[in-house]
């Protein structure tokens, strides 16, 4: 008898996901309430990281915007259910039937987003250290130097002066990569 509820777990596991359409900006009502009808849902997260007046700050938004990977938790369980679900738009399908996604595309989403939401601010970066940048402000007329250092709120970056190699911080917008 256990091997059978093994071998049912196992089929569960390997079980195809759906794709459900929500509504704007409410991928995570949606997914609430699926998971409160018994549904197993996954709504890959992206670690961006936005300007604020105290540096960098790291936020996550949807993956893939108005998208929801969801599933049956359990065998029999009918998906008719969830194109009423509060936050839901509709079912993606192609023609009449839902699509479907395979286990093994999801996983390999979940484990982008996984390494994706470990980098640090210096990783996501797209100034890294000896790179060539220039300033964007209008009265340094486009002086051109090195990264030295990259930070969540400010870079130094290394110009050179009045004849002498200076390090100076500015902030992400004021520069540009050459």
């Amino acid at each position: 008898m256990p091997d059978e509820y093994l071998k049912a777990d196992q089929n569960l596991n390997e079980q195809a996901w759906y794709l459900a359409y929500t509504k704007p900006r409410l991928e995570n009502v949606a997914k609430d309430n699926l998971s409160q009808q018994g549904f197993e849902v996954f709504l890959p997260l992206f670690k961006k990281f936005k300007k604020t007046e105290t540096g960098l700050v790291s936020v996550f938004e949807p993956m893939f915007p108005r998208y929801l990977f969801f599933r049956p938790s359990h065998e029999g369980q009918s998906i008719t259910t969830v194109r009423s679900t509060k936050g839901v738009s509709h079912l993606v399908r192609f023609g009449f039937e839902p699509a479907v996604l395979q286990h093994s595309m999801v996983q390999l989403i979940l484990s982008l987003e996984q390494t994706r939401n470990q980098i640090s601010v210096q990783e996501a970066s797209p100034y890294k250290v000896g790179q060539a940048v220039k300033l964007k402000h209008i009265a340094l007329d486009n002086v051109q130097g090195l990264v030295h250092s990259v930070g969540s709120k400010r870079i130094a970056v290394l110009l050179e002066i009045l004849g002498r190699p200076t390090v100076v911080q500015v902030e992400h917008h004021q520069l540009e990569v050459i």
